[in-house]
C-alpha cells in the first residue's frame, strides 16, 4: 500500500459521519473533512450520536430483560451477570462516597456500563462496520466511526454533564455562600480582615482552575486513551495489506493488542466511573 493510499485510509477512519451547514446554505453530510471543518460548532457527528443511542438502549434492555426474570431460586447467567455488576458498583459507591444521595448508585452504573459498551466497540474489525455501512448507503467513501468514545465530543458532553451535577449539589448541600466560599476562603485564610481580602484573588484564581480541570480531566483521559487504542487497531490493520507474512504477523500483533485492549477498556470506564463518585462525594461535604 502506498504511503499516500496508507494515509487515507488512516485519516477515512478518522473522520466522524457529520451532519451539518454546507457552505451553500443547505444542510447536509459532509463529504470532505474540509466540509467538516467549515460546518462548525453546529455540525452533528451522526454515527456518535447513533452509536451513543443504541448502546444506551443495548444497556436499559439488557438489565431491565434481568430484571424482568429475576428469581429468588437459582439464578441464570445473565442474572448472575447483572447482580455481579450491581454488586461490584454499590460497593464502590459504599467506599467513596460518604454523603446521603439516592441518585449517585444508579448514576455510577450507567457511567461504567454505558462507557464500558461503547469502548467494547473499539474490539470490532476497524472495517467491518464502516464497509457494511458504506454498502447499506450505496457510497464507497462514507465517513463512519463506531466507537464513541474516540470522539471528543461524547467524552467532554459526558463530562460536562457531571460536571453540572458537581456544580448543583455543592451549592445544593453548602448553599451559594458555601459554594463561594470554598472557591474564595481557600486554601489560604487569615484572621485579619485585610490579608483575608489581598488573599481572595489568590484563593479564587486556584481553586476555580481544580474545578474547571475535573471535567477536562475527565473528558480527555477517556477520549485520549481510547483515541490511541482505536489509532493502534487501524495501524495493524495497514500492515494486512503488507502481503501474506506480514498479514500473519499483523494478525498476531491484532489478537495481543486486543487482548491488552481489554483491560483499557475496562479500566477507562472504571477511572471514569470513581472519579464522578468522588467528586460528587467532595460536592456533597460540607465541613467548613
Amino acid at each position: 500500500m502506498a504511503a499516500e493510499s496508507v494515509s487515507g485510509y488512516i485519516k477515512h477512519h478518522l473522520q466522524n459521519l457529520t451532519f451539518g451547514q454546507l457552505p451553500g446554505g443547505e444542510w447536509g453530510f459532509a463529504h470532505t473533512p474540509e466540509q467538516a471543518k467549515e460546518m462548525g460548532f453546529w455540525a452533528f457527528h451522526v454515527d456518535t450520536l447513533g452509536w451513543s443511542v443504541v448502546l444506551g438502549l443495548v444497556f436499559i434492555l439488557v438489565f431491565r430483560a434481568a430484571a424482568k426474570r429475576a428469581t429468588s431460586g437459582q439464578p441464570g447467567a445473565l442474572q448472575n451477570f447483572v447482580e455481579m455488576m450491581v454488586e461490584f458498583v454499590d460497593q464502590s459507591v459504599k467506599d467513596t462516597f460518604h454523603g446521603k444521595n439516592a441518585v449517585i448508585a444508579p448514576l455510577a452504573l450507567t457511567i461504567f456500563v454505558w462507557i464500558f459498551l461503547m469502548n467494547l466497540m473499539d474490539l470490532v474489525p476497524v472495517d467491518w462496520l464502516p464497509k457494511l455501512a458504506a454498502t447499506i448507503a450505496g457510497n464507497d467513501h462514507l465517513f463512519f466511526r463506531v466507537v464513541p468514545t474516540t470522539d471528543p465530543n461524547a467524552t467532554l458532553g459526558m463530562a460536562i454533564s457531571v460536571f453540572a451535577l458537581i456544580v448543583y449539589y455543592s451549592i445544593k448541600v453548602k448553599g451559594i455562600g458555601g459554594f463561594l466560599g470554598e472557591l474564595t476562603l481557600h486554601p489560604f485564610n487569615s484572621k485579619n480582615v485585610v490579608v483575608q481580602a489581598i488573599l481572595v484573588p489568590v484563593n479564587f484564581l486556584l481553586e476555580f482552575v481544580t474545578l474547571i480541570a475535573k471535567p477536562f480531566s475527565l473528558g480527555l483521559r477517556l477520549f485520549g486513551n481510547m483515541y490511541a487504542g482505536e489509532l493502534i487497531f487501524i495501524l495493524i490493520a495497514v500492515i494486512f495489506s503488507a502481503g501474506f507474512l506480514m498479514g500473519v504477523f499483523g494478525l498476531a500483533l491484532n489478537w495481543a493488542w486486543a487482548m491488552f485492549h481489554i483491560l483499557i477498556i475496562t479500566l477507562q470506564a472504571f477511572i471514569f466511573m470513581m472519579l464522578t463518585i468522588v467528586y460528587l462525594s467532595l460536592a456533597h461535604e460540607d465541613s467548613h
